[in-house]
C-alpha cells in the first residue's frame, strides 16, 4: 500500500497511477484513512499491520505527502459527493446580442460562416455586427470560461488566430474552391512557398494545414534556427516516417533570411519526400529563394487583405471578446472606428488586431488625464502609424518604380505622393535624386535639355543640405520633370543600337579604316586614318563620309519621332 500524494488516502501500490488518473475517486482501500503508512516491525502480525494509526493530533511530523494533500473540503467532495457551496453572484452583464434573432444568448458561440448570410460584414443581421448594438441590462446566461495565464498574456492577434481554413478570410487559395484547399483535403500537400505581406495569413494557413492532415508539425524561424538544428529535425522526420509512416511538415517562417547556401540543406529531404516544407516569405521568392529549392516547391501568392476582410476579422475578434471574456463594449467602438482601423492597417490583419486591442485598452479609462471625457478622436490620435515600406525589399523597388512612371506619365500629384511616401518611410534621398537624373535624360531627354542640369543640381543640393530641407529641391525637380515635354528619342536610339548588337556578326564588324586612329608610322603605312575628312575644315562642316561599318551602312537607329505612335483607346485624341 502507498499513500496518494494528492488525496492522502491509502491505495494499492499497483493501482496508484490508475487512482490518480481517476481523479482520486477509485482504487481506494476501505480501511485507509491514514496520512502516513504504518511502519511494520519485525515479527508483527496481520492484526498489527491493519491497526489504525494514531490520530493526526498525536503525530509529531507531517509527511511530504500530507504537505501536498488535498484540503478537507475537496477530499470530502471526492469521497462523499459534492459539498454544498455558497451561491455565486451573477457575472457582469454583457451589453450585446450575439444571435441573429435579437435575443441574448451570450453563452452560445456561433461561427462567422454559420451566421454570415449577407455580403457585407457590417450587415445588421450578422452576429458580429449586432455586438455594436448596446443592451446594458442583458445578463449572461452562462459563466465565462477560464483562460490560462499563457492565453491571457498572448496579444489579441495571437488569440484570434483561426484554427481552421473556414475561418481564414480574404485568401481564395484556401477558400471552398481554392487550389490549395483541394490539395489539402485530398491529403496531397506539396512542399510550397507562401509569399505574401505581413499579416496576410501565412503562418495561420500552415498551422491549419498541419491540423487538417494530421501530420507531425515542426515550426521554426530562419532568424533563430541554425543548419545543425534543421538537420536534427530531418533525422527525426526520417525516423518518424520509417517507424510509424507519419509524415512531417516543417514550417520555416522568414525562409528568405536563410542564405542561398543554407537553403541547400532542404534540397535532399524535400526531393526525397522525407519532409514537406512550407516556407513563408515576405520577399519575392524569385530573388530570395534558391532556384533549385524553388523548383522543388510550389509557390502560392497570398494577396493583401481588403478593408472589408479586415473589418470582418475585427468584428469576429469583438464577438470573441464579448462571449468568451465578458468584454463591456464602449459606445466609442462602433462601425466607423472599425472602418478607420481597417483602413489604417494597410491590409495587415495583425496590425489591425493590435490597433483594436490598443483601442479597447484606451476606452477602459473613460476620461483623460486632465479629466476630459475620452472621445473617438482621442483614440485615433493615440494610434501610431508605421508606413509599410522595406528599404531592402519589394516595397523599395515598387515605390520608386511607381514614382518614375508617374513622372513619365506627367502626373505631378501621384509623383508627389510617392515622393512623400518614400521620404516619410526613411528612404535615402540621394537614391531618389539619382533616379531623377536618369528621368531627365530617359524621359524628358531632347524635349527639354535644361532638365538634366536641374536634376544634377538637385542631387548636389540634396547631398549638401540633407533632410529635412532636401525635400524641397526634390519636390521642385519632381514637379518640373512631370510638367516638362517628354522625348525618348535618344533613349530609344540607344536601345536600337543595343538590339543590333544581338544580331549575328554585328558586334565584330571591323571599324572603317579611315576612322581608325594612327599613332604610329606602321599604322599610317597601313592606311589608318588616311582618307578621313575633318568636318570643321569644310564649309558648314558638311562632308560626305561613311561612319558605320560596311555591314551596317544605311542602318538608322535614331528615329525622327520623340514619342511612340500607338493610340490609347481610353483617350479621346480629338478632345
Amino acid at each position: 500500500m502507498v499513500v496518494c500524494p494528492i488525496c492522502n488516502l491509502g491505495v494499492k501500490t499497483s493501482e496508484i497511477n490508475n487512482h490518480i488518473d481517476s481523479g482520486c475517486k477509485t482504487f481506494l482501500l476501505d480501511d485507509s484513512s491514514v496520512t502516513e503508512p504504518p511502519t511494520p516491525s519485525v515479527g508483527s502480525t496481520s492484526t498489527q499491520n491493519n491497526a489504525p494509526p494514531p490520530p493526526p493530533s498525536t503525530q509529531k511530523k507531517r509527511s511530504a505527502a500530507s504537505f501536498f494533500s488535498t484540503p478537507a473540503a475537496k477530499r470530502q467532495a471526492i469521497t462523499n459527493g459534492p459539498v454544498a457551496t455558497p451561491k455565486q453572484p451573477p457575472a457582469p452583464a454583457t451589453p450585446f446580442t450575439v444571435n441573429g434573432n435579437g435575443g441574448n444568448k451570450t453563452g452560445q458561440k456561433r461561427s462567422w460562416d454559420e451566421a454570415n448570410g449577407s455580403s457585407s460584414p457590417l450587415d445588421s443581421r450578422a452576429p458580429e455586427a449586432e455586438l455594436l448594438q448596446q443592451q446594458p441590462d442583458s445578463p449572461p446566461s452562462a459563466p465565462l470560461p477560464k483562460r490560462s495565464k499563457t492565453n491571457r498574456a498572448a496579444p489579441m492577434a495571437e488569440r484570434m488566430r483561426p484554427h481552421s481554413l473556414d475561418e481564414v478570410f480574404g485568401q481564395d487559395l484556401v477558400g471552398p474552391n481554392g487550389v490549395l484547399r483541394s490539395l489539402i483535403e485530398t491529403d496531397r500537400v506539396p512542399s510550397m512557398i507562401l509569399w505574401g505581406g505581413s499579416g496576410t495569413g501565412k503562418t495561420t494557413i500552415a498551422r491549419c494545414i498541419a491540423r487538417k492532415v494530421g501530420s507531425r508539425f515542426i515550426e521554426l524561424n530562419a532568424t533563430s534556427t541554425g543548419v545543425a538544428e534543421v538537420k536534427k529535425y530531418f533525422a527525426e522526420a526520417a525516423n518518424e516516417l520509417a517507424l510509424t509512416g507519419r509524415k512531417t511538415i516543417i514550417f520555416c517562417d522568414e525562409i528568405h533570411r536563410f542564405s542561398k547556401s543554407q537553403q541547400d540543406v532542404f534540397l535532399k529531404p524535400v526531393e526525397a519526400g522525407t519532409i514537406t516544407l512550407i516556407g513563408a516569405t515576405t520577399e519575392n521568392p524569385s530573388f530570395k529563394v534558391q532556384s533549385a529549392l524553388l523548383s522543388r516547391c510550389r509557390t502560392f501568392t497570398l494577396r493583401t487583405l481588403t478593408q472589408e476582410d479586415i473589418q470582418r476579422i475585427l468584428l469576429r475578434a469583438l464577438q470573441h471578446e464579448v462571449e468568451q471574456e465578458g468584454l463591456q463594449l464602449s459606445p466609442l467602438i462602433d462601425e466607423e472606428l472599425l472602418a478607420y482601423l481597417a483602413a489604417f492597417s494597410d491590409g495587415d490583419a495583425r496590425t489591425a488586431l493590435n490597433l483594436l486591442e490598443l483601442a479597447l485598452s484606451l476606452v477602459a479609462r473613460p476620461t483623460l488625464e486632465n479629466g476630459a471625457p475620452l472621445t473617438k478622436e482621442d483614440i485615433k490620435a493615440s494610434l501610431t502609424k508605421t508606413l509599410v515600406y522595406d528599404r531592402a525589399g519589394d516595397q523599395h523597388y515598387d515605390t520608386i518604380s511607381a514614382f518614375h512612371k508617374s513622372v513619365r506619365g506627367s502626373d505631378p500629384d501621384a509623383a508627389l505622393y510617392y515622393l512623400a511616401r518614400m521620404l516619410q518611410s526613411g528612404e535615402d534621398p540621394l537614391f531618389i535624386a539619382r533616379r531623377m537624373v536618369v528621368i531627365a535624360s530617359e524621359d524628358v531627354g531632347l524635349a527639354d535639355n535644361t532638365l538634366l542640369p536641374l536634376a544634377t543640381a538637385t542631387y548636389t543640393a540634396t547631398q549638401q543640405i540633407g533632410m529635412p530641407e532636401a525635400r524641397i529641391p526634390l519636390a521642385h525637380c519632381t514637379v518640373a520633370l512631370c510638367m516638362a515635354p517628354k522625348s525618348t528619342r535618344a533613349y530609344r536610339g540607344l536601345n536600337n543600337a543595343f538590339s543590333a548588337l544581338q544580331e549575328p556578326g554585328v558586334a565584330s564588324l571591323p571599324v572603317p579604316l579611315h576612322l581608325r586612329n594612327a599613332p604610329t608610322r606602321l599604322m599610317r603605312e597601313m592606311g589608318c586614318g588616311a582618307e578621313y575628312k575633318y568636318p570643321p575644315n569644310y564649309r558648314d562642316g558638311r562632308v560626305k563620309q561613311e561612319y558605320l561599318p560596311e555591314g551596317l551602312r544605311g542602318r538608322r537607329f535614331l528615329e525622327e519621332r520623340d514619342l511612340g505612335t500607338e493610340v490609347d483607346p481610353d483617350v479621346d485624341m480629338d478632345g
